[in-house]
């Protein structure tokens, strides 16, 4: 059915910056929005940034002017690139599609949000 793969994820030092990467795949007709969510072992997961089918992007007060979201809707994507990470931006990353509608016979669309399955970033000297 609909899987959506991440990667990019690793070990980097402080200052330094990762590109993650998100592909859905499957008999995918729409996505509405994409984006990048976070989370700490024992945390909630957090919203790090999101894009809309139209390209109006959301970003989380901890990220802005250090991360941005993009997306190339051809090929039902999404990619974050961080910049000057901080020890505190260590956590798994996971790629949200949200309201993506395929099919699931000839003649019946589903509609519903997709998780990846996550991808770790560490941040550390």
């Amino acid at each position: 059915q609909v899987r959506l793969v991440e990667s990019g994820g690793g070990l980097v030092q402080p200052g330094g910056s990762l590109r993650l990467s998100c592909a859905a795949s499957g008999r995918i007709f729409s996505i509405d929005t994409m984006g990048w969510y976070r989370q700490v072992l024992g945390q909630q997961r957090e919203l790090v940034a999101s894009v809309s089918s139209g390209g109006s992007t959301n970003y989380a007060d901890f990220v802005k002017g250090r991360f941005t979201i993009s997306r190339d809707n051809a090929k039902n994507a999404v990619y974050l690139q961080m910049n000057s990470l901080k020890a505190e931006d260590t956590a798994v990353y996971y790629c949200n599609a949200a309201d993506l509608t395929h099919d699931i016979t000839p003649n019946l669309n589903f509609t519903g949000d997709y998780w990846g399955q996550g991808t770790q970033v560490t941040v550390s000297p």
